[in-house]
């Protein structure tokens, strides 16, 4: 549907979990950059929302609302995507979710499986589909940037479902990269602490500590993030962030706290 020059001009970006936090906040910023968007989530309507805001800077917007970790929805989302858009130069993958904060040994197989769902299969799912479009399309190649999180390196209490998922992001990125090489596909990854958004509401209340205490954590503004992510976008195809931490300055991840 696209002539070689309008490929060449207009870029395309799907963003996963596009609906709240830093998924709506990286679609504004990557509109405003002039990246037509892909938006998908569970919720239709703030996947509108989001298009909305995007709309403003005169990009065009896909709303398409998917469950990631479900294999024949990603298909349908890559498929919508390769017939609207043509080809694919991004993909963010954000979404993601916390699963209720209990022991190790009290954690239920249902959210567990729930995590690693979402968490890790839906990564990599929506990386192959990404993957795909970016090696068959002309010009070749594209960029992925996975939200890994601060727990990809350091867990935190009770969290064990979480830190097992963003650890094995680590592994994901590594392995993207590296097969992508032949194709011209990036990969890097953006490790993310305590940016405010819906899912870290509770950190400024409090929340449990590695010494067992309760104590509110500092955050830091979303737009940060996105001004993060859009940095690793504009590189061309021949640099690439591999790992890039984003973090409020005084969170308890340095040191002891």
């Amino acid at each position: 549907m696209n002539t070689e020059t309008h490929m060449t001009t207009e870029k395309f970006a799907l963003i996963t979990g596009a609906g709240s936090g830093i998924g709506k906040s990286a679609a504004r910023a990557l509109a405003a950059e002039g990246f037509s968007l892909a938006l998908t989530g569970r919720r239709r309507e703030a996947l509108e929302e989001t298009a909305q805001a995007a709309s403003a800077h005169g990009v065009r917007t896909l709303v398409i609302p998917a469950d990631v970790g479900q294999p024949e929805q990603v298909d349908a989302l890559f498929e919508r995507i390769q017939t609207e858009f043509g080809r694919l130069d991004l993909l963010f993958n954000n979404a993601g979710i916390f699963s209720k904060p209990v022991s190790l040994e009290e954690m239920s197989y249902t959210d567990w499986q729930a995590a690693i769902d979402v968490n890790l299969t839906g990564v990599f799912l929506c990386t192959q589909g990404a993957f795909r479009m970016m090696k068959n399309q002309h010009p070749k190649g594209g960029r992925i940037i996975n939200n890994g999180s601060i727990s990809a390196h350091a867990p935190r209490p009770h969290a064990v479902a979480y830190t097992t998922t963003k650890h094995a992001i680590t592994g994901l990125t590594k392995a993207t990269s590296l097969d992508g090489r032949p194709w011209n596909i990036a990969c890097g990854q953006i490790d993310i602490g305590n940016a405010a958004s819906e899912m870290t509401t509770a950190m400024a209340k409090g929340v449990m500590q590695a010494d067992g205490s309760h104590k509110p954590e500092p955050r830091m503004d979303v737009e940060h993030v996105a001004r993060a992510i859009v940095y690793m976008a504009s590189l061309p195809l021949e640099a690439n962030v591999q790992f890039m931490t984003v973090m409020a300055t005084n969170m308890p991840f340095i040191g002891r706290g």
